[in-house]
């Protein structure tokens, strides 16, 4: 892909991020009928880190954590376990009506019961993040980030993460380092806050390389005309999505690559996964394919991971997606939020349909 890689550079991928804990019933039991819970540390940033990090390129989780927190140790470890490094302040709670880390309450649904979220924000330590927390200059300039992935999660999540997502942009951008920003439109994070976002959003994307979104996200959070959200049909998201491209492109010059998943739901437990790519001035395409689900969370943040670790590797577009593809229905296949490959054959026979035994 014709995207230059800033050369020498410590990490590999970087960003701002609110981490929290994930507790997900076993045996894919429903929440309110389970009494045995798995909890994870999660966050949608740190999903997409996973795959890089997983195939052993450093990568940097900016964020913040409850000083003294026994969850904020288990994230700390956590994220040691996956090969991230972190850096962020460690606050004082404030009492037992204070700051936290999020919990993010959900199942994996089974069959024709599909998995639903219920997500516990309040208090979260996350929301209080500033640029000024971070030594920016030592990160970007001088030790040195081949891409800032930036989520429109992170990016809605408080006025503060706001200005956080647009001046690490900016300081980024001034070093050399790639932008990718993954619109995550979330109607809940918007409410009231439409004018503030829409400017917040915009700036970003005048910075980005990369940014990946389905159409409800350029619509809802960049303001591109397009056609009407909505209706689930993979051909016509396909059309619909190349028409709108047109306009963002006219709209973003800066940005070399726009990309989207294709999801249709079969079920809890076998989705129709595809995707789709815009880069060097072509397109790409994953026709979707059966894919076995054991749970959805965390399968588009596989996809741009794989997607930036391609293009951190400086590979073609097209073998680009199909790392996107594939690491996504990696994160399908894993009851984490996030994709682990064991290496990059892994990817590949994923990609190319085989599940025979590796001895």
């Amino acid at each position: 892909m014709n995207l230059a890689i800033k050369k020498n550079c410590k990490y590999a991928i970087a960003c701002p991020t609110s981490m929290g804990v994930r507790i997900t019933p076993a045996n894919r039991q429903s929440v309110q009928t389970s009494r045995d819970f798995v909890m994870q540390a999660t966050s949608a940033e740190s999903n997409v880190l996973n795959i890089a990090a997983s195939l052993g390129h450093e990568c940097l989780a900016l964020t913040k954590f409850v000083e003294g927190s026994p969850i904020s140790l288990f994230i700390q470890g956590e994220l040691r376990r996956r090969n991230i490094r972190c850096e962020g302040a460690s606050v004082p709670q404030g009492g037992p009506w204070g700051l936290r880390h999020q919990f993010n309450i959900a199942d994996s649904g089974f069959g024709m019961r599909g998995p639903r979220v219920w997500n516990d924000r309040a208090g979260e330590v996350g929301c209080t993040m500033t640029a000024d927390e971070f030594d920016t200059k030592r990160i970007f300039a001088e030790e040195g980030v081949g891409i800032l992935h930036i989520s429109g999660l992170i990016a809605a999540l408080s006025s503060e993460t706001a200005r956080l997502c647009v001046e690490l942009a900016q300081t980024a951008k001034a070093c050399g380092t790639l932008i990718s920003f993954d619109l995550n439109y979330r109607a809940s994070f918007w409410e009231g806050r439409k004018e503030e976002l829409t400017a917040a959003f915009t700036r970003i994307a005048s910075l980005a390389d990369v940014l990946v979104g389905n159409e409800e996200d350029f619509q809802l959070a960049l303001g591109i005309h397009g056609p009407k959200v909505g209706g689930g049909n993979v051909k016509g998201d396909i059309e619909s999505f190349k028409a709108m491209i047109g306009e963002a492109r006219e709209r973003f010059p800066n940005v070399s690559c726009f990309a989207t998943t294709l999801r249709q739901v079969l079920s809890a437990n076998e989705h129709l996964w595809g995707a789709i790519l815009w880069a060097d001035g072509d397109w790409y395409f994953e026709e979707p394919r059966s894919i076995a689900v054991l749970d959805r969370i965390g399968g588009g943040d596989g996809f741009t991971g794989g997607l930036l670790y391609g293009i951190y590797r400086s590979m073609s577009a097209a073998d680009c997606l199909g790392l996107g593809w594939a690491a996504g229905a990696l994160a399908a296949a894993s009851l984490d939020d996030y994709a682990t490959p064991a290496d990059e054959e892994q990817l590949w026979s994923i990609y190319s349909g085989n599940a025979r035994v590796k001895r």
